[in-house]
């Protein structure tokens, strides 16, 4: 019996990177999974990487998080093809660096409009299906049927503060606030809400940048970061996706407001 036997989870962004980590783990550990990504064929890639895990276990939607009718439809999703929703996973993000005298108003937007906003309207969107829900059982039995679970994602950078990502590290320490809102709002609903900070992590918003890239980190600067780190590597996913399974899980039922920094011991202030 895994982690997550009996349990619904929706992740964003998981088309690719951390996302689709932790959709692979969930349904090792039992879960059934609901993929949402902006593009439809990684999502799709995905959700059949899921089923070849376990049959039946993933489906997919494409759509924005920035998007408040994508989020309500994505939930729908969820309860209309497992029959519930029981854990979010707030992965979708996105980078647009400048530094900030050259930030443009687009990039800025853009920036906090997925990586803080569509977190709002994630966690809004899933209020039928997890807070309403434990209202109902709690008025009914006492007290929720069970915890659910909500897991959002701030990062290191937003920290300590990183040179040309102040769209970025505004919005990610933004889902901290939310957080801590949202475990002492939903708390007494039995939602645990907390929230896992990568470090420097193997995806494609790390790789080695080159010229004409919007995404990516210059290689000599990657490699500084590197040395930074005191378990000697960098980040895979799949270390990123293990913090999320467990505040996801069982395991965690007592805890909740919290922060997690999962950065191979990198120091942070």
């Amino acid at each position: 019996m895994g982690l997550l036997s009996d349990r619904v989870a929706v992740i964003t962004g998981a088309g690719r990177g951390i996302g689709r980590a932790c959709a692979l783990m969930f349904v090792r550990e039992g879960c059934k999974v609901v993929i949402n990504d902006v593009e439809e064929a990684p999502a799709k890639e995905a959700r059949d990487a899921c089923e070849k895990v376990a049959k039946d276990s993933a489906a997919f939607h494409v759509g924005s998080v920035a998007n408040p009718s994508d989020t309500d439809t994505l939930m729908k999703t969820a309860a209309d093809t497992f029959g519930k929703l029981d854990i979010l996973v707030n992965n979708a993000g996105i980078t647009r660096d400048k530094v900030t005298h050259l930030m443009t108003d687009e990039w800025w937007d853009l920036v906090i409009d997925v990586n803080l906003t569509g977190t709002f309207n994630c966690i809004r969107s899933t209020a039928p299906y997890m807070r309403d829900l434990a209202k109902k059982e709690i008025e009914q039995h006492g007290k929720p049927a069970y915890n659910r679970k909500i897991v959002n994602f701030f990062s290191t950078a937003a920290i300590r503060g990183n040179p040309g990502q102040v769209n970025y590290t505004a919005a990610k320490m933004g889902n901290i606030g939310i957080t801590r809102t949202i475990a002492q709002e939903w708390g007494r609903f039995g939602i645990n809400c907390n929230a896992v900070a990568p470090g420097f992590t193997n995806t494609r918003l790390t790789h080695a940048k080159k010229p004409g890239d919007e995404l990516g980190v210059p290689e000599e600067q990657r490699q500084e970061m590197i040395k930074r780190i005191p378990l000697g590597r960098i980040g895979e996913p799949e270390d990123i996706a293990g913090a999320v399974l467990f505040f996801s899980s069982r395991l965690s039922d007592f805890i909740t407001g919290q922060e997690l920094n999962v950065s191979g011991g990198m120091q942070v202030p």
